[in-house]
């Protein structure tokens, strides 16, 4: 079978399962099964296909039908121009993230600084941050033995195993250093919202990185609370958050004393990150 019709033949087989990126999704797979760019195979699409491929593909498009996300499994996605290792231990690094990086990065752009990231996952965050601050060093914990494995992976295959550390910790426990920036994605979905989320994304991401308890709101304070701790005089906390929760978050950064500085809005215009800075009034 040649290239181009194994293609087509995958996308109607998705369209029909009703996957919405069905021809993304197709060429993705197929890419990333053969070695390739996906630009090498819109330019080779009358190259053929073995029956060995074939039958890894079938697999593939079998898994997609069934709504397992595709970065599960190629076994990576893209961030920041880097492919980062994931699997189900780990949410997909969303693009949205990337908002929250690129104002941080023009922010402490040629500065050294001591960097935590809380509930680190992949490490994506902490890791394209470091990689644009060449000078920086950070931590990343996060409560999931597993995820932090993958962090590890991630950390040694971006190069970045001198600059950072990621451990196994639950946040109330964790009193180590003191740092210029706090980052943190921490699960901001109220628990009775997590039935409405995609079954990509029910059956498949870890529940435990997306539930944020009754108002969405348990593990933000937490972050808020332990930042208070953690972070030097001056210092900065980014947190990335869920749709409609600003002025609840706002307001529990001004009672701990904390200066909103920033707020970055996603490609829906809502907002999506709040960046603040600690006075020394705590």
């Amino acid at each position: 079978m040649i290239l181009e019709e194994t293609i087509k033949e995958a996308s109607k087989v998705l369209k029909k399962h009703d996957i919405i990126s069905y021809t993304l999704d197709a060429e993705v797979i197929l890419s990333d099964i053969i070695g390739v760019t996906r630009e090498f195979l819109l330019t080779n699409n009358n190259l053929s296909i073995s029956k060995k491929i074939l039958k890894k593909y079938n697999s593939a498009i079998n898994r997609r039908i069934n709504r397992e996300p595709v970065a599960y499994i190629i076994g990576k996605k893209e961030f920041w121009s880097q492919n980062f290792v994931v699997n189900n231990s780990t949410l997909v690094p969303r693009p949205e993230t990337e908002i929250l990086i690129y104002k941080l990065i023009s922010f402490f752009k040629n500065k050294k600084i001591n960097i935590l990231d809380i509930g680190t996952g992949s490490g994506c965050i902490l890791l394209s941050i470091l990689k644009e601050l060449n000078l920086s060093k950070g931590i990343g914990i996060d409560i999931s033995r597993k995820a932090i494995q993958i962090a590890k992976l991630n950390s040694k295959n971006l190069n970045l195993s001198s600059r950072s550390k990621f451990k196994v910790f639950d946040l109330k426990k964790f009193n180590t250093g003191k740092y210029d920036l706090i980052v943190s994605n921490p699960p901001y979905i109220p628990s009775k919202d997590i039935k409405n989320l995609s079954r990509d994304i029910i059956n498949y991401e870890p529940l435990i990185a997306l539930n944020g308890g009754n108002d969405g709101l348990d593990l933000i304070k937490k972050v808020i609370y332990q930042a208070n701790n953690l972070l030097r005089i001056n210092g900065v906390l980014a947190i990335e958050i869920g749709h409609h929760q600003y002025k609840r978050v706002s307001n529990i950064l001004k009672k701990c004393k904390f200066i909103e500085f920033s707020k970055e809005y996603d490609y829906k215009r809502n907002v999506r990150c709040i960046i603040s800075t600690k006075t020394g009034n705590n």
